[in-house]
């Protein structure tokens, strides 16, 4: 089916007819962005998404896309740093609690998109066009059971039980100084036990950890290989690696009840490309872009109404509502400061153990 539809495509362009991705989008808007000739990416999501997703813009408009993959602190750092002189033009993929913050600080432009109308929900956009969800990730544990079986340890059911002696240099995570998973993280615990106990909880989990990752599926990725026996992150990451061939991962949802990430999209302000940024903003909001994620091994579920949802992930069960419902005003108004509280509270413990390099 992909097959003909990217024939159909390809037929349709030749006839110079207007291309499926741009039925519902301002021709005007193509034209000042095919003019501008040229768009610079930073992604968050993963690589080989980020690539088709680049690709594919490339071939339906004519425009020159490069394209980098980041995580979300380092996209944050590198754009605060810039001071509204951004190097690139549209931030794509990754959590939204690094958006949020980059927005509240004026370093994102606002843009009200033609294609939001298909989003799932209003709680998939930000109320000001600052970015747009295209997909969205539940938190949780991926384990390998191979090597818990050789400790002799049962898996973990929840938050509290990664505090359990035995697991000590048994757990990763990623580094809230560059991943919006980290981020997640600790809002979550905020908003499930309170500031004051979610900054102890970390203090007792550190002693368990064996290493922060630089990216939010920087633990999934050692888990079948056994580097890493239990991971802290997003389950569609647990996806890729067991479809992969790892079957010696499972996955687990806490019992205590966990959040999910929105993986969004947005504009950098003061951009050298602004026609082609919004452009891309419409194309991201399409299932021509969100589709061409299950194919890129990238198995998130899909805000898009119109989309597909991947079906490599149907066989897990996982349920994209069984969440909390995750407070994303007091993350966007206190993610900056919950993370410096975190720092705080590991004291000591944190040197040397939060790389940025």
């Amino acid at each position: 089916m992909k097959k003909l539809a990217s024939l159909l495509l390809v037929l349709a362009m030749i006839l110079g007819c207007v291309s499926v991705a741009s039925a519902e989008i301002d021709p005007e808007l193509i034209k000042a962005a095919q003019a501008e000739g040229e768009l610079i990416v930073y992604g968050s999501c993963e690589e080989p998404y980020l690539a088709a997703a680049a690709k594919h813009f490339e071939d339906l408009y004519g425009i020159k896309t490069y394209y980098q993959r980041l995580s979300t602190g380092e996209v944050q750092a590198k754009i605060t740093e810039e001071a509204g002189y951004p190097s690139a033009d549209v931030w794509f993929g990754g959590t939204t609690d690094p958006y949020n913050e980059t927005a509240k600080d004026g370093l994102l432009m606002a843009y009200e998109a033609q294609n939001a109308a298909d989003l799932a929900g209003p709680m998939y956009r930000d109320a000001d066009g600052y970015w747009y969800g295209i997909y969205k990730g539940i938190l949780g544990f991926m384990v390998n059971t191979e090597e818990l079986a050789r400790l002799g340890l049962e898996a973990p059911k929840g938050w509290n039980d990664l505090l359990k002696p035995e697991y000590k240099d048994l757990i990763w995570m990623s580094n809230p100084n560059t991943a919006g998973t980290a981020k997640l993280i600790i809002n979550t615990m905020v908003q499930l036990k309170g500031h004051d106990e979610a900054m102890k909880y970390f203090v007792e989990l550190d002693k368990n950890i064996q290493q922060y990752t630089k990216s939010g599926s920087g633990p999934s990725k050692k888990v079948g290989i056994g580097e890493c026996v239990i991971g802290v992150g997003f389950l569609h990451d647990g996806i890729a690696q067991i479809l992969s061939g790892y079957d010696n991962i499972a996955l687990i949802i806490p019992e205590e009840g966990t959040s999910f990430e929105i993986g969004a999209t947005a504009i950098f302000e003061g951009c050298e490309h602004p026609n082609a940024a919004k452009l891309w903003v419409e194309y991201a909001l399409s299932p021509e872009c969100v589709e061409l994620a299950d194919d890129a091994e990238s198995y998130q579920f899909l805000v898009i109404n119109s989309a597909e949802q991947p079906k490599a992930v149907q066989p897990f069960g996982l349920d994209p509502n069984n969440v909390i419902d995750y407070d994303f005003e007091d993350a966007k108004n206190n993610t900056t400061q919950y993370v410096q509280d975190f720092f705080d509270a590991l004291g000591n413990a944190a040197d040397g153990r939060f790389k940025t390099e």
